[in-house]
């Protein structure tokens, strides 16, 4: 029900006196806190401490500014299909170009190696084998023992499958790599007298061994004028422009098509060094490459 109106105005509330100091009431003197300001006790009855001054003096932290994010490094296989998708849109370079350009690798380095260590054809072979999908770097590591317990076909199969995986067990896919090298020791010595062979097709048919590695063996172990594609020097010849491709077959074939006889035998070394230490598939060291003023990648920094 709605409250009556008895025609009198409301009467104003009074706020209550503010408590009185009980110090101050004993004739005391006033507390130094007043009552809501004192130190709340702690559960245990203890007056909770104070800060300590070094954290009561303390400066608010910097602001830090935001700096303009750098592009995100690369992985080597989307550096490699972009640098595909780059060449498909490029212009061949001109002969003069090309020649130019190892002119240049020339002068800077005569006589480009490769870095897997071996003494011979089979233990290079094998190294090569190895080295699917590793550094070359970590294959080195693995084979100096490996090599140490054996480096002939025959020492090599006599080993066995199971003490090769344990002295390449650091190695990608190191069991499937062991059956590989231990089957082609063995196929060497029944196909081959216990040699390397100087031809692509018996190379190729040996476990383990593809284009690549023929191309690798034929080149440094037999001299011949040979270009293996790697996946460095797939990124360099589509990125620079100086061999599209969208496969290493494709981007080889261009090469070979296009490098003078003078520069083929040391080609595949200074595009695969190149590629590894220059070129790189997530951060190109473009102020340091020797041919970036023939390069036709957009995103070079120079």
């Amino acid at each position: 029900m709605a409250a009556q109106y008895t025609g009198k105005m409301p009467q104003k509330t009074k706020a209550p006196p503010p408590a009185a100091d009980p110090a101050k009431a004993k004739g005391g003197k006033p507390s130094a806190l007043p009552a809501q300001a004192k130190p709340q006790k702690r559960a245990s009855g203890k007056a909770a401490a104070p800060l300590p001054a070094a954290v009561r003096r303390a400066k608010p932290a910097p602001v830090v500014v935001p700096t303009e994010p750098k592009p995100a490094p690369r992985r080597r296989a989307v550096a490699n299909a972009a640098a595909a998708a780059h060449g498909r849109t490029l212009a061949a370079w001109s002969h003069a170009e090309i020649v130019e350009a190892f002119t240049r690798f020339e002068a800077a380095d005569p006589e480009p190696k490769g870095e897997l260590e071996h003494s011979d054809p089979f233990t290079l072979l094998v190294a090569v084998v190895l080295s699917a999908q590793a550094t070359d770097a970590g294959v080195n590591k693995a084979t100096r023992g490996l090599f140490a317990a054996a480096a002939t076909p025959a020492a090599m199969a006599a080993l066995g499958e199971e003490e090769i995986a344990r002295h390449i067990r650091t190695l990608g896919l190191f069991k499937g790599k062991a059956k590989n090298v231990a089957e082609l020791s063995r196929l060497l010595i029944a196909r081959h007298g216990g040699q390397v062979p100087r031809d692509r097709e018996a190379l190729e048919a040996l476990p383990g061994v593809g284009r690549k590695t023929a191309n690798v063996v034929l080149n440094i172990a037999f001299g011949e004028p040979t270009i293996a594609v790697d996946t460095h020097l797939f990124r360099v010849a589509n990125r620079t422009g100086l061999a599209p491709g969208a496969t290493p077959l494709a981007v080889e074939e261009g090469l070979e098509a296009r490098i003078p006889d003078r520069f083929k035998l040391h080609a595949h070394h200074w595009l695969i060094l190149h590629g590894r230490y220059i070129c790189k598939a997530r951060q190109p060291e473009c102020r340091r490459c020797l041919i970036a003023d023939l390069c036709r990648w957009p995103e070079k920094i120079i």
